[in-house]
């Protein structure tokens, strides 16, 4: 059962006149995985980049590039996602017509295969693959723009999806209006992988990352109260 707690900045939150930097910044300033949120502008409405930024991003990091899929027909790009440098890739569940068939596919690739739930689907959906993932990914916003408050009402959610995962060696990944004041509530939950992008990036620079990376850490056992916004 996984248990250990990472902080996986999302760059969709960084300068992205100096992609590379940033990403080497926040490898140094704490991170443990460098998560990377990929958009279509059909799944939803923004769109950031595809396989080749991936690739130019590659040499700034070690860490594992943590790719998140918010894309209609992710089985079709998956392999050059992976290809280019991606360790883990993650799709939801809401854009494939053939989950398992996808899922199979990461794994085959030597990935790291994750699902991702809207606030709105329910855990059920998991129900049937959970003997082909690593990852579970619970949106806690609404995907699609960064700067979002949570939705307190994916919490309880959060359970269940732990509750379902049992002892299975199965990250539980929360993105979205993650923050030194909600990662406590999150972390009791049962998350155990936390995105965080404005609230780490609007840091400013290397040091202010590491503050913030620490303090992210430092509120991991200090549950507090999440109200609606």
């Amino acid at each position: 059962m996984a248990s250990e707690h990472l902080i996986a900045p999302s760059i969709l939150s960084a300068d992205f006149s100096r992609l590379g930097e940033e990403v080497a910044a926040v490898d140094r300033a704490g991170a443990d995985w460098i998560h990377l949120d990929v958009m279509d502008g059909r799944f939803v409405p923004n769109i950031t980049f595809g396989p080749p930024v991936v690739k130019a991003l590659r040499p700034a990091s070690a860490k594992r590039f943590d790719a998140h899929l918010m894309i209609v027909e992710p089985e079709r790009y998956v392999a050059d996602f992976v290809a280019a440098g991606c360790n883990g890739v993650t799709v939801h569940a809401e854009a494939c017509t053939h989950l398992d068939r996808t899922l199979q596919l990461i794994r085959e690739l030597g990935a790291g295969a994750g699902v991702a739930l809207n606030p709105a689907t329910g855990e059920e959906a998991l129900a049937y693959v959970l003997d082909r993932i690593d990852l579970v990914l619970v949106m806690t916003v609404n995907p699609g723009f960064g700067g979002q408050s949570l939705v307190p009402a994916t919490i309880e959610k959060v359970r269940r999806v732990r509750a379902l995962i049992g002892r299975r060696p199965i990250r539980l990944q929360v993105d979205g209006g993650v923050s030194p004041a909600t990662i406590g509530t999150l972390a009791q939950a049962g998350a155990d992988t936390f995105v965080a992008g404005s609230a780490v990036f609007q840091g400013g620079g290397e040091a202010g990352y590491a503050g913030t990376i620490g303090a992210l850490r430092d509120a991991l056992d200090r549950p507090s109260p999440v109200k609606s916004s």
